[in-house]
């Protein structure tokens, strides 16, 4: 099941998402006149028809003659844009995909174009071109719109749920819902996120299972407007008639932590665990209570979990840190070392090998490791890590930013 924005024509202004229960896609038509320039006649008679086409809600006229205009002149990005869109609009997305693309090539620093390139590839689940373009939306900068925002935000938060980032996923959330934007759609994405499921692996629309998705997400959605109280009764109700919902002790284990409950949020990763005994996460929340406090008796779950999923960073990035917060340095470092390889863009991880280095008296090693967590901060200072594992692991103490060395 994906869960996706129900499109209208992009011509139409997007609904108010606090207003509505679902969420519409994009906006105005785009404006290229500065960049017009005189053209022989067959090209000005066939770009207005075009554009009367357009106006007219002829649509399969309008792309006809748009194709027929770029023939003649490939440089006109207003003709690029509104092709782009009113394919988008008829579901044509690997079309409007190469039309956003040619507008690009003309201006490649429109990040509203860079944008709905990205929504064309994520309905074709080109995730990371997705990714990447959602990426260059934000640097460029979009339409001032703060409803267009909200969409670019929702479909972030879906690709990173696709690609199993559910605390990168969170973080984006977090933000739809402190600008005030409440549905379903975003109420499932919360719940998806706090199950640890990819949209894929979700269940079917109108099911049972997709119910407690969409519960587990309001329940989330309360937290996050700071009902604190309602939601953690919430998930008490919910955990005691679905103790067998997988992932469900460990969503409510991490709302207890926010609630400075460490002894009853333990409980239910222990629960979560003897639920589902390969359960990785649960194991590294109960395992990062210990650091700082006993940070030796947190290795062994933290081993565990390495040893059952080798390839998870955040795992070799807690426990290099409980060997190194209990003095074993020589452990320590191999398991930095192996967080950073697997996300070479996470500054933290660079930060805490630089520490690692310094004391183990490799200067030069510690030197570089620094120098590669300042510039990795800088360049993230627009946005969430790019794993907001890394700075949720540890809600209260391995989560929180590290000071510039």
């Amino acid at each position: 099941m994906l869960v996706q924005f129900p499109r209208l024509p992009l011509r139409s202004a997007l609904s108010a998402l606090s207003v509505s229960p679902v969420l519409l896609i994009l906006v105005s038509q785009f404006s290229y006149a500065q960049h017009k320039i005189p053209s022989p006649s067959g090209f000005n008679t066939l770009a207005a028809k075009a554009d009367a086409a357009r106006e007219s809600e002829r649509l399969d006229e309008a792309v006809e003659l748009y194709r027929k205009a770029l023939a003649l002149r490939s440089s006109w990005r207003e003709g690029w844009w509104s092709l782009g869109t009113i394919l988008y609009d008829q579901n044509s997305f690997s079309p409007a995909a190469y039309a956003f693309r040619k507008l690009l090539a003309y201006d490649p620093q429109n990040g509203t174009a860079h944008l709905m390139l990205g929504l064309c590839e994520y309905q074709l689940n080109q995730d990371d071109a997705a990714i990447r373009d959602i990426d260059f939306a934000k640097k460029f900068g979009i339409r001032k719109d703060d409803q267009l925002l909200h969409v670019l935000q929702y479909h972030e938060a879906m690709l990173q749920l696709r690609k199993g980032r559910f605390e990168s996923a969170q973080a984006v959330l977090r933000s739809l819902v402190a600008e005030g934007v409440h549905s379903d759609e975003v109420n499932a994405a919360l719940g998806m996120g706090a199950l640890m499921l990819r949209p894929k692996d979700a269940p079917a629309d109108g099911s049972d299972g997709h119910t407690l998705v969409l519960r587990v997400g309001a329940i989330e959605n309360l937290n996050l407007q700071h009902r604190s109280d309602e939601a953690q009764a919430a998930y008490k109700s919910l955990v005691q008639q679905n103790p067998n919902l997988p992932n469900i002790h460990y969503a409510y284990g991490r709302l207890l932590l926010g609630t400075q409950d460490a002894d009853a949020a333990i409980a239910e990763f222990q629960q979560e665990i003897k639920n589902n005994p390969a359960n990785v996460h649960a194991r590294l929340q109960i395992a990062s209570s210990y650091y700082r406090t006993d940070s030796r008796a947190g290795i062994p779950l933290a081993r565990e979990a390495v040893e059952l999923q080798p390839g998870y960073p955040f795992g070799h990035y807690l426990l290099g840190l409980l060997y190194f917060d209990s003095g074993d340095n020589e452990h320590a470092i191999p398991e930095l070392e192996e967080a950073a390889r697997l996300v070479p863009q996470e500054a933290q991880f660079y930060f805490a090998l630089g520490n690692a280095y310094a004391k183990a008296g490799r200067k030069q090693d510690a030197s570089r490791a620094r120098a590669t967590f300042v510039r990795l901060r800088k360049e993230g200072e627009s946005g969430p890590s790019v794993y907001g594992e890394a700075q949720a692991l540890v809600p209260r103490q391995i989560g929180s930013t590290p000071p510039p060395p």
